[in-house]
């Protein structure tokens, strides 16, 4: 666990990655904010002809809808991220804060 302050818009992206990750009875919930205080928030898919973590989607939806740079990220699972998919992350937001955190909300990293 980690003791960190955050502000409440950090706050507010790890409640929504939370949010969606129980909407949904996904393995992973996750959402970024972009430059201009946009969120977008995705859980993972698990199709058989299509697997997307939640963080890469919410990426893609970022980017997709126009987003130049990524503020920060939120990821809720049980599990460590891929590499990959912070690299997606990095992509829009070199210095963009990624918070890891448990499906109770309890801050685990921030990467």
């Amino acid at each position: 666990m980690i003791e960190a302050p955050l502000g409440p818009e950090d706050e507010k992206i790890i409640t929504l990655a939370r949010s969606t990750r129980a909407r949904t009875g996904s393995a992973e919930g996750a959402a970024v904010r972009d430059e201009t205080g946009r969120t977008y928030t995705a859980a993972s898919v698990a199709l058989p002809s299509l697997r997307l973590s939640a963080l890469r989607l919410a990426v893609a939806m970022a980017a997709s809808s126009g987003a130049e740079r990524l503020e920060a990220a939120a990821l809720v699972s049980d599990s460590d991220p891929d590499p990959a998919d912070l690299a997606a992350v990095r992509d829009l937001g070199p210095d963009a804060p990624v918070f890891r955190a448990a499906p109770d909300g309890t801050l685990r990293a921030i990467e």
